[in-house]
């Protein structure tokens, strides 16, 4: 997950904060350090309460009612194919009630947040992630 959490850092900016729920993911020690390091502060929803975050919920609902009870990947590869199709509409042409029926990212470049110094330094030098974990 962190060299995921990397990838997107560096190519879409460093967040100010990260919002989610209190899953194992983002609670772990490792990963709580490592954004500590890239200087993202982490925003954690009370247990028990998913209106909280309405936003993500809603995502994870037409994610799984739009493609993920709808397929059955074989391979990784089909997954990830068919993941980033979706990904895609989503994105650029599927319409948002919440919008005035407009994609929420029609195709256009959205500039985004240089990444913080700390993670500018750490690519520059060839480190990975990994290494700072270590």
């Amino acid at each position: 997950m962190l060299q995921r959490l990397n990838d997107l850092f560096i190519h879409r900016g460093v967040p100010r904060y990260l919002r989610s729920d209190n899953g194992p993911e983002f609670t772990a020690i490792k990963v709580r350090q490592w954004l500590a390091q890239v200087e993202v502060q982490t925003l954690f929803i009370e247990p028990g309460s998913p209106w909280e975050n309405g936003c993500i919920e809603s995502f994870n609902g037409k994610l799984r009612d739009e493609l993920l009870n709808g397929e059955t990947f074989e391979t990784m590869l089909e997954a990830k194919v068919l993941s980033e199709r979706w990904r895609v509409n989503y994105n650029t042409i599927r319409p948002h009630s919440a919008l005035g029926y407009q994609p929420s990212a029609p195709d256009t470049d959205q500039p985004h947040k240089p990444a913080s110094a700390t993670l500018q330094q750490t690519c520059a030098a060839g480190k990975n992630l990994m290494d700072l974990l270590t």
